[in-house]
């Protein structure tokens, strides 16, 4: 059974657009995984960090799959590891890559190892404003708004910390 799943990327060490393309391309290659669309790549301060690190480059994809949330998840922490994420990371911290399952078709769930949809995105520009770019009219499945819904209630202060980096006109790489 095919299903709609939507992949946050983050990175702000090393160099950032040079691991998005190589994740890209990995997640391009799995088994069961047909990636559709790619946003534009955005530059946006940390929020949260303990390091003061660098701003970060998102970006989001979205991807046809024929696995569990939890195959994927997997799979996502395989790539996360071999482009230098230290399986001991804190997410309080700078990081050469970050993977997250945004959102899994019209799925809403928790376990010890993965919610969906992600915790807090609904409050969150770097996430809400390139998954806008690429499915503006989705309905989160939990808060029943479209993602240009949930982008449009988002204050100022959160809006001006995100600003467009580079777009992305397709799946390059891939």
């Amino acid at each position: 059974m095919c299903s709609l799943a939507y992949i946050g990327f983050g990175a702000n060490l090393g160099d950032p657009e040079d691991t998005f393309y190589k994740a890209m391309e990995k997640i391009g290659t799995l088994k069961w995984v047909y990636l559709r669309k790619v946003s534009s790549l955005y530059k946006t301060e940390p929020v949260g960090l303990k390091d003061n690190g660098p701003e970060f480059l998102n970006a989001v994809l979205e991807a046809q799959v024929e696995m569990s949330p939890f195959d994927l998840i997997y799979d996502l922490r395989k790539i996360e590891r071999a482009l230098g994420k230290n399986h001991s990371h804190k997410s309080d911290r700078s990081r050469k890559i970050d993977l997250d399952l945004l959102l899994f078709a019209d799925k809403v769930f928790s376990s010890d190892t993965l919610e969906v949809p992600h915790p807090r995105m609904e409050t969150r520009g770097f996430v809400l404003a390139p998954l806008a770019e690429i499915a503006p009219d989705f309905v989160h499945p939990g808060l029943k708004l479209t993602i240009r819904e949930l982008l449009g209630k988002l204050g100022p202060e959160e809006l001006r910390k995100i600003r467009l980096f580079k777009a992305v006109n397709k799946l390059e790489g891939v």
